[in-house]
C-alpha cells in the first residue's frame, strides 16, 4: 500500500468521480487535507474551506458514506474514516485561443479522476 491509503481499517465503501472538471494539482490540495480523517471532520472540513474543488469532493464523500450505509445497514456514519483518497488526471480538453497574426495558442482544460474509500 502506498501513501494513498491507510491501514487502519478495510475499505467498506467507495465512491469515484471520473471526469470532475477541476485540475488534478487543486483537487489534490483538498484530498491531501482530508485523507485518514473521520468522515465527519472531513465533511466540515469541506463545508468550510474556499477551495474550488470542495463542492466536487464533497459530493464524492457524501456518496461513498452512503454507499456504506447501504452495503451494511449497522454501520454507523460517524464512525467512518477515509481509508484511501486518490486523484488522477483525467482527459485533457484542447481548445484554442485566437492571437496576433493569424496565430493560435492552446489552451489546456484539465479534468481529474477522483477516488475516496470509507471504511
Amino acid at each position: 500500500m502506498g501513501k494513498n491509503s491507510i491501514n487502519k481499517r478495510d475499505t467498506l465503501a467507495k465512491a469515484s468521480n471520473e471526469k470532475a472538471r477541476v485540475a488534478p494539482r487543486k483537487a489534490r490540495l483538498v484530498i491531501d487535507q482530508i485523507r485518514g480523517e473521520k468522515v465527519v471532520i472531513a465533511m466540515a472540513f469541506l463545508e468550510n474551506t474556499r477551495y474550488g474543488s470542495s463542492p466536487i469532493v464533497l459530493d464524492i464523500l457524501k456518496s461513498a458514506v452512503a454507499n456504506a450505509v447501504e452495503k451494511d445497514k449497522g454501520v454507523n456514519p460517524d464512525d467512518l474514516i477515509i481509508t484511501e483518497a486518490r486523484v488522477d488526471q483525467g482527459q485533457t480538453l484542447k481548445r484554442m485561443r485566437p492571437r496576433a497574426m493569424g496565430r493560435a495558442n492552446v489552451i489546456l482544460k484539465k479534468s481529474s479522476r477522483i477516488f475516496l474509500a470509507v471504511g
